[in-house]
């Protein structure tokens, strides 16, 4: 259907018009003169072929055919201008894009987003989660939340915290004692890096002084959280980031009654040297907020 209407230049002129009962007052809001005003609306009359206005001295009155037409216009400006806020609000929103490797975001990242959303709302978080070293300058990153020895040339380096390792697993095993960890399957998972400090099984049982099974029973997983969900549904027993079954030890969904706890790596936080954003500020400095609560529930 065509829609044969006036210019809306013309219905802007009338709706101001309206509502403030002078052409002077409107066209200080439109930002035009009140000739031009006058101007508008008189083509407007002579469009619908009605009067619109009463000119009285100093003042405008509604006709009553005018008094038809001016909710209805009013009506569908305040429309439009809300739409167009929140659309316009919703492009305005900051975002933020966050790497780290699967596992951290997972189960680091994700039970947190509740938390972050509450202090920041206008910020939104994107993770992009790969085990993969991501190039900031070059994938559209701000934040990269990398593991290891914190040697990182050309990047702002932030530290989280550091990661300890222990055994941990589901408390219907019944191990008493690591005499037990034969009964069950010792579950792995694959460090991306070889590094000879990588928190694994066999340094374990050297740093507990024991000797470790020359052919235990094994579960192997590529990725970390798969082997701690396996653990969890009593599988077998992991030596697992503390920092990482945090939620599951307090819920007694695994249990670590045994050390030593060994040593592993750092996590930091990555950005630009040049980065100024304050929304990327804002969620550096939430990150290491959880990372302090976090150490001292541990603690």
């Amino acid at each position: 259907m065509i829609r044969r209407l006036p210019p809306l230049s013309a219905l802007r002129a009338f709706e101001a018009a309206a509502r403030h009962g002078s052409f002077k007052r409107a066209a200080s809001e439109l930002a035009v003169t009140p000739t031009a005003v006058s101007h508008q609306i008189r083509a407007l009359e002579e469009h619908v072929g009605i009067v619109l206005f009463e000119r009285r001295i100093r003042q405008v009155v509604l006709t009553d055919a005018g008094a038809q037409l001016y909710p209805v216009l009013q009506d569908g400006f305040d429309a439009f201008a809300r739409v167009i806020e929140r659309l316009t609000r919703r492009r305005r929103r900051t975002q933020v894009t966050i790497s780290a490797t699967i596992a951290f975001t997972a189960r680091w990242l994700v039970p947190r987003l509740a938390a972050f959303r509450a202090l920041h709302p206008d910020i939104d978080l994107q993770f992009q989660a790969s085990d993969e070293v991501v190039n900031l300058n070059s994938e559209g990153i701000d934040i990269a939340i990398r593991y290891g020895t914190g040697t990182y040339p050309n990047y702002s380096v932030t530290p989280l915290f550091a990661d300890c390792f222990a055994p941990v697993f589901n408390p219907m095993l019944k191990v008493e004692s690591v005499a037990d960890f034969g009964k069950w399957p010792l579950i792995d998972f694959q460090w991306r890096r070889r590094h000879p400090d990588n928190p694994t099984w066999s340094r374990w049982f050297a740093e507990a002084g024991l000797i470790k099974p020359t052919e235990p029973a094994q579960l192997r997983f590529s990725d970390e959280s798969h082997a701690i969900q396996a653990a969890v549904a009593g599988q077998g027993i992991v030596l697992a980031s503390l920092a990482l079954v945090k939620d599951e030890l307090v819920a007694g969904q695994l249990v670590q009654p045994f050390g030593p706890l060994i040593a592993g790596f750092r996590h930091h936080v990555l950005t630009r040297p040049d980065e100024s954003a304050p929304e990327i500020s804002a969620t550096v400095q939430w990150l290491q907020a959880e990372a302090a609560v976090a150490l001292c529930l541990r603690s």
